[in-house]
């Protein structure tokens, strides 16, 4: 696995990995039991994030519903929300590479608290709107997998990744169950209280347990010796640079359209929730914590083990073929029992994905860009949240459910294709 890194990184980055095990153990800026604490806390910060996340994903149709905007307008919406997110994405990753991965995650909960502040007093349309635009700086994942990477060898990443997923599930159970619950019984702006609150908990979690410098001595010395041609905080040269280095650009392309068409199918799922499986919002929660129960059962017993044993490759080529079938299913699928039961590899697939080609892209590149890649990465759903609406809206309306099942069972079924013939240039890049 740690094998990527030999042709995709500097003689400086060659000599700081090699020196790695030591400075993060003995003479490193953090001692070894320490070091594990910061990440168990990271996973704390990232856990709430999500759950707030995800208590106001769930409310969020039936506010904008009561404030009378139509399936139209909320597609709009979730598109101004993504293209924020989109444009905030890798400039949140220079950020954390420039002053540290603490003021990243520093950065990101205080803009949640911005959201739901604003969020909480949206008593009309333009100010629901507004409420979208701290959505920019809100990236608690990457921030947390910045934390890890910086903190973890490169034999140690995808493991150490891979529990983010975990976290994940706690978000999705706990903030679907809560914001159904708590919308029922109270109102829909009970969850926004709910989320000011978390986020600024999260926000003085994260000032008082992550240090400021989470970088090993060498890979520190490394970062002031940057490959960056540039000190802005966006700059397309940058992003084109990182997009140079051996293989970075075809597990990219891997990762952006490979999850693509289930994005779609996520971003109508609100809607399709209520119209095509006939659910309320407590069962849709249901629905999204029947999910996060099978995300952690998935991260837990299955994507750590097979990192442990396969190459990043074969799982990266196994969850591309696991989401044609995934496609198939979702094709043919009439009730939600039936989602239910797709749900499976759906999970596995999506999960597997997800860790497997962050580990590798963070290896690809020097330790000093591993933050822009991480937020080029995190701007991968933000992307698939602006077409998403457009697209998914038309695929929904014009040939229904069963299309986004078509969709990704041919996109996944060419991804698969394309993998097996770039076999030979992958493993050169191994080499």
């Amino acid at each position: 696995v740690s094998t990527m890194n030999g042709k995709t990184s500097s003689a400086g980055e060659e000599e700081a990995s090699g020196m790695r095990n030591e400075t993060l153990g003995e003479s490193g800026c953090l001692g070894e039991a320490r070091r594990w604490q910061v990440i168990c806390v990271t996973y704390v910060i990232a856990a709430l994030d999500l759950t707030f996340l995800f208590m106001q994903m769930g409310v969020m149709p039936y506010l904008a519903k009561s404030l009378g905007l139509d399936s139209v307008g909320f597609g709009y919406l979730q598109t101004i929300f993504g293209v924020l997110q989109l444009m905030g994405g890798y400039i949140f990753g220079r950020f954390a590479d420039q002053f540290g991965a603490r003021a990243a995650l520093i950065l990101s909960c205080a803009s949640g608290i911005v959201f739901f502040l604003l969020m909480s007093l949206s008593t009309n349309i333009p100010l629901l709107f507004l409420s979208r635009l701290p959505g920019v700086f809100m990236h608690g994942i990457p921030g947390a997998q910045k934390v890890i990477t910086d903190m973890t060898t490169p034999s140690q990443r995808a493991g150490a990744l891979g529990k983010l997923g975990f976290c994940f599930g706690v978000g999705i159970i706990a903030g679907s169950a809560m914001g159904g619950v708590l919308s029922t019984k109270f109102g829909v702006y009970v969850p926004a209280y709910f989320g000011l609150v978390g986020s600024l908990i999260n926000t003085l979690i994260a000032m008082v347990w992550i240090p400021s410098q989470t970088k090993p001595n060498s890979d520190h010395h490394v970062t002031e010796h940057s490959t960056s041609q540039s000190g802005s905080l966006f700059s397309i040269r940058e992003i084109l640079r990182l997009m140079k280095f051996p293989g970075v650009m075809e597990i990219f392309i891997v990762k952006v359209f490979a999850g693509l068409p289930i994005g779609l199918f996520m971003i109508m799922f609100s809607i399709i929730s209520m119209d095509f499986f006939g659910l309320e919002a407590v069962e849709s929660g249901y629905l999204m914590s029947y999910f996060g129960v099978l995300q952690m059962v998935v991260q837990g017993l299955v994507v750590g083990k097979l990192t442990s044993r396969c190459s990043e490759m074969t799982l990266l080529r196994l969850s591309v073929f696991v989401f044609g079938g995934v496609g198939l299913g979702m094709a043919l699928m009439r009730t939600v029992w039936h989602y239910c039961i797709i749900a499976v590899p759906l999970v596995f697939a999506f999960s597997m994905l997800a860790t497997i080609t962050d580990s590798i892209l963070t290896k690809a590149v020097p330790s000093s860009d591993t933050g822009a890649m991480l937020g080029i990465c995190a701007s991968v759903q933000p992307l698939t949240r602006t077409v998403g609406p457009a697209i998914g809206g038309v695929l929904y309306k014009q040939f229904g459910v069963s299309s986004f099942g078509y969709l990704q069972l041919m996109v996944n079924l060419g991804l698969f294709v394309y993998l097996l013939k770039s076999k030979i240039l992958l493993e050169e890049m191994k080499s």
